[in-house]
């Protein structure tokens, strides 16, 4: 399966400002015009390189496009060749310009972003360290502290087609949690009902004693922040993992 590029900037940066504008950055450019599957990501890379060059910027912009070109397979070899070969259409200082960017990105000694780096570029709170719960997730999840003071609240990450276990939040009163996804597009399921999409803004709402889990699709990193609802004797029962045939069918 192709990865599925996803992108949360417009919404982090802007969401509150210009939600218009965020939605077309993160929902209509990246996800729907990245995703068309006519043009391979390489390909889509090199493009978007070209024409920023073209229109002459060469701000962070630009440094990010290179950065995925980088990601995406370009070497060191074919950005010189695309850079010369649109410097001849383009013009000189262009080439120059973004050679400057070039050689910074493409440094021997610099390694290349993983995709947990470039997944932690797209999402403002931290990924963290690995989940110290993990015995209770199927795949790689990482925990990373927001808030340990007055309300607990923790970043929990998701790699691709990671989910932990049914579980159930007990509290001989109140108690629960609240979910508020964060980055990436992800799952919900209570016990006995269809799972519920995750994407960046979704909140989701779970009353003590209910029977759930949650994860990241088998395609997308998934965060969300995860916030412990104040309670009386509360703690949590973790059950069987999720059947991996049902979850598959999750698109």
């Amino acid at each position: 399966m192709a990865e599925k590029i996803v992108q949360t900037a417009g919404r982090n940066q802007l969401g509150d400002f210009a939600p218009m504008f965020a939605h077309l950055n993160d929902d209509v450019l990246f996800s729907e015009v990245w995703n068309e599957a006519a043009i391979d990501v390489k390909t889509k890379c090199v493009i978007t390189v070209v024409s920023l060059m073209a229109s002459g910027i060469t701000d962070s912009s630009l440094t990010y496009h290179l950065q995925n070109a980088k990601a995406h397979g370009v070497t060191k070899e074919e950005i010189a060749a695309i850079i010369t070969h649109a410097t001849m259409y383009v013009g000189w200082p262009k080439g120059w310009a973004v050679f400057r960017l070039a050689k910074e990105v493409w440094t021997e000694a610099a390694p290349a972003l993983t995709e947990k780096d470039r997944y932690q570029n797209e999402i403002f709170f931290p990924i963290g360290e690995p989940n110290p719960y993990g015995q209770f997730f199927v795949g790689q999840s990482y925990l990373a502290p927001v808030s340990t003071e007055q309300v607990p609240i923790f970043n929990v990450t998701f790699e691709p087609g990671c989910r932990n276990n049914w579980h159930i939040h007990h509290a001989k009163s109140g108690g629960g949690q609240l979910l508020i996804c964060v980055g990436g597009r992800g799952w919900y399921q209570e016990w006995s009902k269809e799972a519920v999409e995750m994407t960046p803004g979704a909140v989701v709402n779970i009353p003590a004693g209910v029977k759930h889990w949650h994860g990241a699709a088998t395609d997308s990193w998934f965060s969300h922040l995860a916030i412990e609802a104040a309670g009386e004797e509360t703690g949590a029962e973790w059950l069987e993992a999720v059947d991996a045939e049902a979850y598959a069918k999750l698109k």
